[in-house]
């Protein structure tokens, strides 16, 4: 199978912000299992004028021609998945797009100007399947120089 497929769901702090041009601050707390039948925007609690809210399940893949970004991913000294959120103007504020381990996908996401795009921390389980899939499918590609013609 070229892409193992799981479900995540993303927790999200939502806070008033100080600028004249934003209402709110976002933030990714956390990555947890899915919460089958939660939905997206369900508040999970409150700490002052921060509340805490799921933002929804996205699954993340992983695919074997990208084996070498993720390896690269895990020895970072600190693996993490990349987020992709939109602001909406409806409750909650906010859209969960996509869930990525490949740097690389992430990366590029971010040249999508009304996007936010943050790195939150590989919980160990994601990090200990992703490091058995680099395992079992990374093949090295020795880089070879063209000539010119």
């Amino acid at each position: 199978m070229d892409a193992p497929t799981f479900r995540v769901g993303v927790v999200v702090e939502r806070r008033p912000s100080k600028s004249p041009w934003v209402d709110h601050a976002w933030r990714i707390v956390a990555i947890i299992p899915e919460a089958i039948g939660t939905e997206p925007g369900h508040v999970l609690g409150h700490d002052g004028e921060a509340v805490l809210l799921y933002a929804g399940a996205r699954s993340v893949e992983f695919h074997r021609v990208e084996t070498g970004n993720y390896r690269d991913n895990l020895t970072s000294g600190s693996p993490g998945l990349w987020v992709t959120l939109a602001l909406t103007d409806e409750e909650p504020g906010i859209r969960l797009i996509s869930v990525t381990a490949d740097p690389a996908e992430g990366e590029s996401l971010t040249e999508i100007g009304d996007l936010m795009v943050e790195i939150a921390p590989m919980p160990p389980e994601i990090a200990e399947r992703l490091a058995a899939f680099v395992e079992t499918h990374h093949v090295e590609r020795v880089f070879t120089k063209r000539k010119r013609q």
